[in-house]
């Protein structure tokens, strides 16, 4: 059995929300927002990063705009749209309805998450 590849697997269906979630809390760096999703185990390279942050921009859900560094060139930081903030919500519904389903199958039970 190759549980690798199926754990590596639900972490590339789990990357987009977790960026978004991230960008949610203010705009980041390229290189932030990789340090923060390995800080949360979820690892990730720069050559699997930068792709999707242009395909989320060219969907409008991302934004960027150049801010001078006192470390070298402009940087390019990321931001939520309007487009990203409500994609993220409907994420986060089903994000919800998700884990109370696994967690249905898992322990039996229905489990019920309040958003606030």
């Amino acid at each position: 059995m190759n549980t690798e590849n199926a754990k590596s697997q639900m972490r590339k269906g789990m990357l987009e929300y977790c960026i978004l979630l991230l960008l949610h809390k203010g705009p980041a760096y390229a290189s932030d927002i990789i340090q923060q999703l390995k800080e949360a185990q979820l690892i990730v390279v720069e050559g699997t990063l930068y792709p999707l942050l242009t395909r989320m921009k060219n969907d409008r859900l991302l934004k960027y705009e150049w801010q001078e560094s006192t470390q070298g060139p402009p940087r390019k930081y990321y931001a939520l749209t309007l487009d990203g903030e409500e994609f993220l919500r409907h994420l986060d519904s089903a994000w919800n309805e998700l884990t109370n389903t696994v967690n249905i199958l898992h322990n039996g039970s229905e489990v019920v998450i309040s958003k606030e």
